[in-house]
């Protein structure tokens, strides 16, 4: 989480019990991608746990600013569309979800490259925590980013990932006006905590079956 350590560490915590509750909810496996999406962001958020305390301490903060940058910026745009793709059973979106998961596939590789080229740091920026990596055309690869990222979610045949794609936009359009130079560490705790959804889809699911 964007605030304190006691806040990502608590915000770990409760989406990793919410996250093995969804996983709990899952009967296929393929629909174990999507259920594991608020566990894997309450990873996500107990590792900016430790960035935040690593200031001080170069080698454990280098570790855990690359776990964090691995999820934020590399996982996100390959995983949700491929989690989408695997659930959705209407042949025209899945042929959309699939290009969807080829390009956010480009784009993390992308990313990772300029990573590995390049260092990664961290820092705190007024109470949030800041992650600097150089990419060419940065705003481009991020409008393609949360295009794929969000549009996956839409372009679903289930109402509860629309609203979690709508959601995720508005989270996006706040955390880049407000939070400009800490996008990524809001942009991301705002997606953990509307991953709950997630939950939603799976048990409004189950109780329809």
């Amino acid at each position: 989480m964007c605030f304190s350590a006691t806040a990502s560490f608590a915000a770990g915590g409760a989406l990793s019990v919410a996250g093995v509750l969804t996983i709990a909810k899952a009967k296929k496996k393929k629909e174990l991608p999507l259920a594991s999406v608020p566990l894997l962001l309450g990873i996500q958020q107990a590792i900016e746990g430790v960035v935040w305390i690593s200031f001080g301490k170069p080698i454990l903060n280098m570790i855990a600013t690359y776990a964090y940058v691995f999820f934020s910026h590399i996982l996100w745009p390959i995983f949700i569309p491929l989690s989408v793709l695997l659930i959705e059973k209407d042949p025209r979106r899945k042929r959309i979800l699939g290009l969807f998961l080829a390009i956010g596939l480009g784009v993390g590789l992308y990313i990772a490259y300029f990573i590995g080229l390049n260092s990664v740091t961290s820092c705190i920026i007024d109470r949030s925590i800041g992650y600097n990596s150089m990419t060419l055309y940065p705003l481009v690869t991020t409008a393609v980013y949360v295009t794929i990222v969000c549009g996956s979610l839409l372009v679903s045949s289930y109402r509860m990932m629309n609203i979690f794609g709508l959601t995720l936009f508005g989270s996006f359009a706040v955390a880049a006006w407000f939070f400009v130079n800490v996008f990524f560490s809001v942009w991301c705790f705002f997606a953990a905590i509307l991953s709950v959804l997630i939950y939603w889809h799976f048990r409004t699911k189950r109780m329809n079956e």
